[in-house]
């Protein structure tokens, strides 16, 4: 009898290799190497496995028929602005992050919502039992009878059974819970994933249901995560936090119906996972009376424009070398600033420590940010608080020039719209037509913006 051929596959990115080796070649993360059986391929014939095949049908471009795809609104709406829009048919959305984010919670409460329209839903669990779903839709005050469960890990009985009941929403919570009796690798294996994965895909794609798909990463990641099924599926979100928070965001990391890096705002409460329609409010959530080292800026976050604080706080270097800590902003962008402001700002800060902070979690990467985190470091090296109800924004270049940002006006509507009366932004942003609600003061360079200010 002969003995079965064997293989090691890497669970971080899936590259397999005929013997086992302690670092994965592939990506280079250590004792990620798992042996799985080699599935036997089918036979392909003599003639290459063509033989007997049909050939498909080709054809141009202008015959295809063109139609706007149907969304159904979920109920919830930050859910909906990730989603762009709302559930498309025949879309396979995964869901990511850390375990106990929310994940479950959200979907429970998005099938909740959805059934009470008349639409059929169907929640596969692979991790909990019915009891523990049970208890939770009663703690989130949810009609349970408008939720039908099924309780699974086997891919091939959950479509055989969603063929049966043919829903319109499938949700499955997890994909690392399930697997196929086709592999004999173990649940949350890369293979046993992308397997499932592809069985629901073309389950979805041709029945016409909406699927979601719970994916996520443990603490000490022995479960492949979300990360190596993101080329299969529609649409990838993200649960982010800050730890003790009680806010969540979702991010779109990839949507084939919607805005990318589209964000949306939750708050965990004892009834569950509740929309923030003005995630401003939370990032503005300050004491009373200006404060020295902060400014408001205008973070544009998918399809619309978010206030956010951006603290600075300049001391003196106690040790050989200044210090540049920053949360939420890149340290080596600041360095740069730092550098900028000092030759062409004639404000230096080489021999000081600056420590640069976004309030709320929110992690900003547009350069837009440059002249606000400017700002704020000279309003603490000063001890003098910007002017009241002032939003910042603007690229900063090499030479000390302000440079535009995108969606200019977009951010001035919103900051006219929360209350602000001043402005100060690059003089290629001024806007057409003057506000009578908001000052606009237009600036060249980092100097003159900063003579403004202070």
């Amino acid at each position: 009898m002969s003995k079965e051929k064997t293989r090691f596959v890497c669970q971080k990115c899936g590259a397999d290799f005929p013997k086992w080796q302690g670092r994965c070649g592939g990506c280079g993360e250590w004792n990620c190497l798992i042996e799985e059986a080699v599935e036997k391929p089918a036979s392909r014939g003599r003639s290459g496995g063509y033989a007997g095949v049909a050939a498909g049908q080709v054809q141009t471009l202008d015959k295809i028929e063109l139609f706007e795809e149907t969304v159904i609104p979920s109920g919830i709406s930050e859910f909906d602005r990730v989603l762009g829009g709302g559930l498309v048919r025949g879309s396979v959305v995964l869901i990511g992050g850390d375990p106990g984010i929310g994940k479950s919670t959200l979907l429970l409460q998005t099938v909740h919502q959805i059934a009470a329209n008349q639409i059929s839903c169907l929640y596969v669990s692979g991790e909990e039992s019915p009891r523990q779903i049970g208890l939770r839709a009663e703690r989130l005050g949810l009609a349970r009878e408008s939720i039908s469960l099924f309780s699974e890990t086997q891919i091939e009985k959950i479509l055989a059974t969603a063929m049966k009941f043919a829903p319109q929403v499938l949700v499955v919570d997890s994909i690392q819970t399930l697997y196929s009796e086709e592999l004999s690798a173990a649940p949350g294996a890369v293979s046993q994933l992308r397997e499932c994965t592809a069985k629901l895909v073309r389950f979805a794609k041709s029945t016409g249901t909406t699927v979601f798909l719970i994916g996520h990463v443990t603490k000490e990641g022995a479960i492949a995560g979300p990360r190596v099924l993101e080329h299969m599926v529609d649409t990838v979100l993200y649960f982010e936090s800050e730890a003790g928070s009680r806010y969540r965001m979702l991010r779109a990391v990839k949507n084939r119906f919607g805005p990318v890096n589209e964000l949306g705002m939750f708050a965990m409460l004892e009834t569950g996972l509740k929309a923030v329609n003005n995630p401003s409010a939370i990032f503005l959530s300050r004491p009373d009376g200006e404060q020295a080292g902060s400014a408001i800026f205008p973070v544009w976050e998918g399809s619309r424009a978010l206030l956010v604080e951006v603290q600075a706080l300049v001391d003196d270097n106690s040790g050989n070398y200044a210090r540049r800590v920053t949360q939420g902003f890149d340290g080596g962008r600041l360095a740069m600033l730092l550098a900028v402001l000092n030759r062409h700002g004639g404000i230096p800060m080489h021999d000081l420590d600056v420590y640069v902070n976004v309030v709320g979690g929110l992690k900003i990467t547009e350069t837009a940010s440059d002249l606000a985190v400017v700002a704020a470091a000279v309003s603490s090296l000063r001890n003098v608080a910007i002017e009241h109800g002032t939003v910042i924004f603007g690229e900063i270049g090499l030479a000390g020039e302000l440079r535009p940002a995108a969606n200019g006006e977009a951010r001035i509507k919103t900051a006219e719209q929360h209350g602000f009366s001043k402005i100060v932004l690059p003089k290629a942003n001024a806007p057409r037509s003057k506000s009578k609600n908001i000052e606009i003061f237009t600036a060249q360079s980092v100097q003159e913006a900063l003579s403004f200010l202070f």
